[in-house]
């Protein structure tokens, strides 16, 4: 196949794909579209067999480290974690709308750095509209934190979002030297969110008191808790070792779901349903697809637009082209897309379009698959998000808090180092 006709077959087969993954016609799962098309790509050798198994082993560890995590996310729920979460956020709120605001963001924030956004999504937004729902609060505001949240608190660790994974392998950095240096970005982020948000949402936080919190509190579900934390303990220590993180997530997760199977409290088949085969299979094929359109022109393209240097202006250039390419072809193919090529400038460029590609997905709801899940999440409680606000909202809080957390990062390098 000559170039130009791989070129086009790559661009177009990687539209389709990520149109289907954003509108999942019928309910399909995204893989139903991007396997197929990973499979005509290799078959018309748009992308060769050598890059495939390139593209695969880079991508093993880090879908088998997902899939762990989606596990003990899970697996914490039904032990009670996040019901515990809610009833905390409720006692806290104390009847102001703005102190039940201030304990989402401190949950929804730690909830994704240490269980990923996936979590927040998934397991922590129906909470919040619960909690709400509850206190007769107006849920806007908290749910938007949820999205919001689930994108930007995303920053801290590497095994916060799968763009973090991608980006750490490629860093060089040691797990405590990555979350050093993302630190000071992530609560810069955050600060703006936070003061953004609550200006944005005055009116619903002015609108009165909350009805008092409900009694009787469910137990905090202490053995899901010291898992948790002997997990991340983990993560530290295998990064000493030089190990995959994917080790100290797969021993939290056996010994959560162990004891869950010993209890007949979950099912082998619902541990294989909570890790997401089929969402698996779609960010392996999704993969590939990228790959082609690298191969294919798309990497010398975009080689001449990514500073090499490690000034504040050029790291303020990765990250808003990082931004604009995670709203235009979504953040995990741009991450896929970018990481390779600024690897060479050394970690500050790599965190730099980790910057842009978890912070810039709040702009628009293709920007993240996590927006979207939680877009359906939000339907499906009864509630519609008007493009408009939402496109409004992220206007008003992405560049601010690009700007924020990369002037943040460049102070963190100085210190640290990079």
């Amino acid at each position: 196949m000559n170039a130009s006709l791989a070129e086009a077959l790559s661009i177009g087969l990687l539209v389709v794909v990520l149109a289907c993954a954003v509108v999942r016609p019928w309910g399909w799962p995204e893989a139903v579209v991007a396997v197929p098309a990973a499979g005509v790509l290799v078959a018309v050798g748009a992308v060769s067999p050598a890059h495939v198994q390139a593209e695969a082993a880079r991508l093993g560890p880090v879908i088998g480290f997902l899939a762990a995590v989606l596990v003990l996310a899970q697996l914490c729920s039904e032990e009670g974690l996040f019901r515990a979460c809610g009833a905390w956020m409720a006692r806290r709120a104390r009847g102001r709308p703005h102190r039940l605001l201030a304990q989402v963001f401190l949950v929804a924030s730690v909830v994704t750095a240490v269980l990923s956004l996936d979590a927040t999504v998934v397991l922590l937004t129906p909470v919040v509209f619960a909690t709400a729902a509850r206190l007769g609060a107006r849920p806007a505001p908290h749910v938007y934190a949820c999205t919001h949240l689930s994108n930007t608190a995303s920053l801290l660790l590497p095994v916060s979002n799968l763009t973090n994974l991608l980006a750490f392998a490629a860093s060089g950095l040691s797990f405590t030297r990555f979350a050093g240096l993302m630190a000071l970005p992530w609560l810069a982020a955050i600060a703006v969110e936070y003061v953004v948000l609550r200006r944005f949402f005055a009116t619903d936080l002015d609108a009165g008191a909350l009805a008092p919190a409900v009694a009787d509190a469910p137990r905090l579900p202490l053995f899901a808790l010291v898992t948790v934390a002997g997990t991340l303990a983990g993560f530290v220590l295998t990064s000493a070792l030089g190990l995959n993180p994917v080790w100290a997530a797969l021993a939290g997760t056996l010994v959560l779901s162990g004891r869950a199977l010993a209890r007949r409290r979950t099912t082998p088949a619902a541990i294989l349903r909570s890790a997401a085969p089929a969402f698996l299979a779609f960010v392996l094929a999704l993969g590939i697809v990228v790959r082609a359109v690298v191969d294919n022109g798309l990497a010398a393209g975009l080689a001449h637009l990514v500073p090499h240097s490690g000034t504040l202006p050029a790291l303020l250039g990765l990250a808003a082209l990082a931004a604009v390419l995670a709203n235009v072809i979504n953040n995990l193919p741009a991450t896929l897309v970018l990481v390779p090529l600024t690897a060479p400038a050394g970690p500050g460029a790599v965190l730099a379009v980790l910057l842009g590609v978890n912070i810039g997905p709040n702009l628009t709801y293709a920007g993240s698959l996590a927006t979207l899940l939680w877009r359906r999440i939000v339907r499906e409680h009864g509630t519609d998000v008007a493009l408009g606000e939402f496109t409004l909202l992220g206007v008003l809080v992405v560049p601010a808090a690009l700007v924020a957390s990369v002037v943040a990062l460049w102070l963190s390098l100085h210190v640290l180092g990079g």
